[in-house]
């Protein structure tokens, strides 16, 4: 079949590539993100040492030194300024440039701005510059510094991106600017964040580390024994750096974490905490946003009011407290999440165009190095100016003496070159001394120029004679660098502005919960919470009480214990186990609550398992005991030391027999006697000495022997103090009975009578040793919690019926009774 198609043209194989090479994919990749990487790091992420600028920063202000743009000309619009930037050197984009140039304009973010902004370039608030067509800007007096003498060989240029223009390197920076401002920075996989200080401080160490090449990092920062020059960062907010060992670490190491925290003053007679100065880098209007939340939320207590006051002159928030409100709690709050920040030190710069991770003294010593190339440089580039100079005036002043023949021989000359070479012949003068003869007035050739010419001729000489005592003396050379450091110091340098308060150490948890007496409630099904004793009035014996708990249908109130927020307490279960508990841990909730379940607060406490006994730690003394007693008449004494360690799932306390509780624990010292109760009314006193100390798996000895159906109800240890013994029984009666009408007997006796059980009392259901000016809450199973003085109820001897404390309802009965020591209450009320 034929085709209408022309012949496809013979086909030329490929021409074979001039130089193939085969990498592995894996290695391609590898050494081409490394290549990025060091791209990022060098070309725009890292500030160098030597002027502690990044290339965007170098870039604008070179840029604004190109236009003209100095502190003494007029602003020009940034706009104008980021597009010669991005045109000429930084082809990064508009918005990049022009957000650096706002942040060396921001008096919040640089400590010695390099900008002079004229329109709204941001606040502290976290509020946008404006649009660059909006705002104006040009160099600050201080950033002609880091410029000078750039048109003297000082630095390496390199050519821009399209090789139409070069660029410094590096800027001449006569001040270490790099510690001054400091800078930050995120690169791949390494960031730098090094914090601004004061322009004098680093200047005096400069100085100091001129003078002293071989001193250490101690011998350049403020410490006790050796106050050096730098104190410590200077940030541009203020503020307080919390202790000087962080600042100390960074220094030396060139990382470390230093805490800021706010300036503010508490008034305590108005109730209110005014604060004048926030952390470096943080958004002002956030932090109100946060305190305020954290208000609404319940996470902060006794706040009323918040109002930023701020204004162009500085910060103020205002923080109204509420009457009555723990000053001291709620300043803890706002230090642990709103007016406390950490500053994480990182001093990573370029040296030699790689990064490095530089202490406090290596940063000033590559400073130095690079100002003594500059002063060198710039000395040589000076130098061969003044030679030249010297060397057009000799010259000038051999012709000015010879006037009449120089201008003969110009006249006789058929034209310039013809001239110069007579001038060269004649009087030995050089190429560029003929050409400035021969293009210089005849008026310049009178005899009164010769003393200007000599005059001048001097002072270039001297001047030729200093530069080369610089270049061939390096102390002269390093004494230049000082003097010219002292210059910019007494021009620019100013009193710092960040201040140092004493490490008062970490802000806990526990800093900020007030130190208040409290009562802590616990029901049968395992509900526990806390309450204020404050929030409880005395009332007079015999009354109902108010509500001190809403217990859910079913359950019951089974114990109630006093213990201050702050207390940390040893938990014991009727089972023989012991839990260590800090009481802040348990929620505090209002009267009415129900309570949270003791799961939620203990760790690993089991169904049916029941605290029936607390013992407060601060109580513990040298070589005292825990004493115990179980529900069956055992007791026994294990040492403290024992329960020290104890794991957040307990430990044993005691091993108990089939069927037997723990009902109630004492701190003893080994020289008290024991009173023991039983819920029928029995009472035994015995010397604690009966009782040999034991190990906490031990089971103990007989205290009392009981009566059929009879079981131990709880224990007092007394040393025949001016306490009384106080019965209270399941029915709300109860008595107060002199100690010393309890006879000691031998361990393991019948005992005696104490109260009579039978009829309308009931059952005894708590014990206690208690003075007249001791308040007790009594707590019924049904929640109802009544607070009484001890001394309101009547003091009668043994083997009586009692009188009325607390009048329970039909179904309800006394489930619980607890001491607060008057003392501790009246310490309590007085800090609320």
């Amino acid at each position: 079949m034929s085709s209408d198609l022309p012949d496809a043209p013979d086909e030329q194989p490929a021409a074979p590539a001039a130089n193939v090479e085969r990498v592995r994919v894996e290695d391609e990749m590898e050494q081409s993100y490394i290549d990025y990487a060091m791209s990022v790091i060098a070309g725009r992420a890292l500030p160098d040492v030597r002027d502690g600028l990044k290339p965007v920063h170098r870039r604008i202000l070179y840029a604004l030194h190109e236009m003209g743009v100095s502190s003494g000309s007029s602003h020009r619009k940034s706009s104008s300024v980021v597009g010669e930037t991005m045109g000429d050197y930084h082809p990064h984009g508009d918005q990049a440039i022009y957000d650096t140039l706002v942040n060396m304009a921001q008096t919040f973010t640089m400590r010695y701005p390099l900008v002079d902004g004229q329109g709204n370039f941001g606040s502290m608030d976290g509020d946008p510059a404006a649009a660059m067509r909006y705002t104006e800007a040009r160099m600050a007096p201080i950033a002609e510094e880091l410029l000078e003498d750039i048109g003297k060989d000082t630095v390496d240029f390199t050519s821009n991106y399209d090789d139409r223009l070069t660029e410094p390197d590096v800027l001449p920076a006569a001040y270490p600017n790099l510690l001054v401002n400091g800078s930050t920075g995120i690169a791949v996989g390494m960031s730098t964040k090094i914090p601004p200080h004061n322009l004098g401080e680093v200047i005096d160490a400069t100085v100091h580390l001129i003078d002293n090449p071989d001193c250490e990092v101690e011998d350049l920062i403020h410490l006790e024994s050796n106050p050096g020059p730098i104190k410590g960062p200077d940030f541009p907010t203020g503020a307080n750096i919390v202790g000087h060992n962080d600042v100390h670490k960074a220094y030396k190491t060139g990382r470390g974490r230093v805490t800021v925290r706010a300036e503010y003053e508490i008034d305590r007679e108005e109730g209110r905490i005014v604060v004048s100065e926030l952390p470096y880098q943080e958004n002002k209007a956030r932090i109100v946003e946060r305190i305020a939340e954290d208000v609404n939320e319940g996470k902060i207590e006794g706040i009323s009011d918040l109002r930023d006051e701020s204004d162009r002159d500085g910060v103020r928030i205002v923080v109204e407290l509420k009457r009555g409100a723990n000053v001291d709690v709620v300043e803890n709050q706002l230090l642990e999440h709103h007016l406390e920040s950490t500053f994480g030190v990182i001093n990573l710069a370029l040296v030699d165009g790689q990064p490095k991770v530089l202490n406090l003294k290596e940063t000033l010593a590559e400073y130095v190095s690079h100002r003594k190339e500059v002063v060198r440089r710039r000395s040589q580039f000076e130098l061969d100016e003044a030679e030249d100079r010297a060397h057009i005036l000799d010259g000038r002043l051999t012709a000015v003496q010879n006037a009449e023949d120089v201008i003969e021989i110009v006249r006789d000359a058929e034209d310039r070159d013809a001239a110069k070479e007579a001038l060269k012949a004649e009087y030995e003068f050089s190429e560029e001394q003929a050409d400035h003869i021969v293009r210089i007035q005849i008026g310049s050739l009178t005899s009164a120029e010769v003393g200007e010419i000599e005059t001048e001729y001097e002072e270039v000489q001297e001047r030729i004679d200093r530069l080369e005592e610089i270049l061939g003396d390096e102390e002269e050379l390093l004494d230049v660098i000082k003097d010219e450091l002292r210059e910019i110091k007494d021009e620019y340098a100013d009193e710092r502005r960040t201040n140092f308060v004493a490490d008062s150490g970490e802000v806990t948890h526990e800093d900020l919960i007030p130190e208040q007496d409290c009562v802590v409630v616990i029901t049968d099904e395992d509900y526990i919470k806390r309450m204020p004793v404050a929030d409880f009035e005395p009332q007079g014996r015999g009354g109902k009480g108010i509500i001190g708990a809403d217990p859910k249908e079913g359950d019951r109130v089974a114990k109630v214990f006093r213990a201050n927020s702050h207390d940390y307490l040893l938990c014991f279960t009727n089972r023989g186990k012991v839990y260590r508990l800090k009481t802040y841990q348990v929620p505090e909730m209002s009267r009415t609550a129900r309570g949270n379940h003791i799961r939620n607060v203990i760790e690993g406490i089991d169904d049916g398992e029941e605290i029936t006994a607390v013992v407060n730690t601060d109580d513990f003394g040298a070589d005292e005991c825990i004493t115990m007693v179980t529900r069956d008449g055992y007791v026994k004494r294990t040492c403290c030391e024992e329960f020290e360690n104890i794991l957040s799932t307990g430990i044993i306390a005691a091993s108990l027999e089939d069927g037997d509780e723990l009902v109630d624990v004492e701190v003893t010292d080994g020289t008290r006697d024991l009173v023991i109760a039983t819920r029928n009314g029995m009472t035994i006193r015995f010397a604690e000495s009966e009782v040999r100390q034991m190990g906490r798996n031990a089971r103990g000895v007989g205290a009392i022997k009981l009566q059929d159906g009879d079981a131990v109800a709880g224990m007092v240890a007394t040393d025949d103090d001016d306490r009384s013994l106080l019965t209270v029984t399941k029915n709300g009666y109860g008595k107060r009975t002199k100690l010393e009408e309890y006879s000691r007997q031998s361990r393991y006796g019948k005992g005696l009578i104490d109260i009579k059980t039978e009829g309308r009392n009931g059952p005894v259901t708590s014990v206690k040793g208690v003075r007249d000016d001791d308040h007790l809450m009594v707590m019924s199973e049904g929640g109802q919690i009544m607070r009484i003085r001890a001394g309101d109820i009547s003091t009668v001897g043994r083997n009586t019926m009692g009188v009325t404390i607390m009048e329970v309802e039909e179904n309800d009965r006394v489930a619980s009774v607890t001491v607060v020591p008057v003392a501790d209450d009246t310490e309590s009320a007085s800090e609320e």
